[in-house]
């Protein structure tokens, strides 16, 4: 049973890592995507509304990204049950895009509202905190350091192959 729960726990720590890798890879340059957009008066306008939100509102505008984008997700399981691998794979990626795009700009204007909510201010560290241990962990294995040494070559493979 035991080696069980471990396989389990490095199967779930795995998957994990990797949707905390593409969130963190994405984050910011999708938010500063997202934060050009400031720039049309119809988005400015919105950003203003949703900065001056209540902390309930904030919350309630943080979540929202998540229920619209559930029925795209399932539209994208049912493509993948239809055998339809890889319309559904970019649907599920372009949602994952979008969404994370969203959800880090929309962070980014209620974080100080959201920071009101006492369970939040309380929450929202310690959430950080196991984030950037579980970040940690993988950029002190040696897939990670493999994955770098790899991504250098490339690199240099290219600048030497563009002249």
């Amino acid at each position: 049973m035991k080696i069980l729960k471990r396989i389990f726990r490095r199967i779930f720590f795995f998957l994990f890592a990797l949707v905390l890798l593409f969130e963190e890879w994405g984050w910011e340059p999708l938010a500063r995507l997202f934060a050009r957009l400031a720039r049309l008066p119809l988005w400015a306008w919105l950003e203003r509304r949703i900065i001056a939100l209540s902390p309930s509102g904030a919350l309630l505008a943080f979540g929202l990204p998540v229920l619209i984008l559930f029925p795209v997700k399932l539209l994208a399981l049912y493509l993948f049950g239809r055998g339809q691998t890889a319309l559904g794979l970019a649907l599920l990626l372009g949602a994952k895009l979008v969404g994370t795009a969203l959800l880090a700009r929309l962070f980014q204007l209620t974080q100080p509202a959201l920071m009101q909510l006492p369970w939040f201010a309380r929450w929202y560290p310690r959430w950080k905190n196991w984030k950037d241990a579980i970040l940690a962990e993988v950029h002190n294995s040696s897939a990670w350091r493999a994955a770098q040494r790899l991504n250098r070559q490339v690199k240099l493979w290219w600048a030497d192959w563009r002249g």
